[in-house]
């Protein structure tokens, strides 16, 4: 759960957010949150159309730091094949539901694309 009470001792995590019309928005999270669950949490702009199973890409971000992006684990095949379908791929881009929150990853900013294409695995099932 996002933001819930955190037991003495442990520490909150920062990541901040910048949106489409370049606002920040630092939020405090808990370690193993996903950047889809708290983006939606907190109302910014990110659809997650497949409701973070890893079948669209409309929870593409862009890390802005290659070194919070190298601390991260590879993207999955089925991440990179979503990610080949979002709007203005870059070399840091990832999927917000697949992007979990550790403590290496503390003061870690993304920048939600201009625009999405909502484009899910489902649409291209054998019909």
């Amino acid at each position: 759960m996002i933001l819930s009470p955190l037991p003495n001792g442990t520490k909150l995590l920062w990541v901040t957010f910048i949106d489409k019309e370049s606002r920040e928005h630092k939020i405090a999270v808990n370690k193993g949150d996903n950047l889809l669950d708290v983006a939606q949490a907190h109302d910014l702009e990110m659809e997650g159309a497949c409701g973070g199973s890893c079948a669209c890409s409309t929870c593409h971000i862009i890390v802005l730091d290659e070194e919070f992006y190298d601390r991260m684990p590879e993207p999955e095949d089925d991440e990179n094949d979503m990610l080949d379908l979002a709007f203005g791929l870059t070399e840091t881009s990832r999927l917000g539901c697949q992007v979990v929150m550790t403590k290496e990853l503390d003061g870690l900013k993304v920048k939600l694309p201009t625009m999405t294409r909502n484009l899910q695995a489902s649409d291209f099932a054998n019909k």
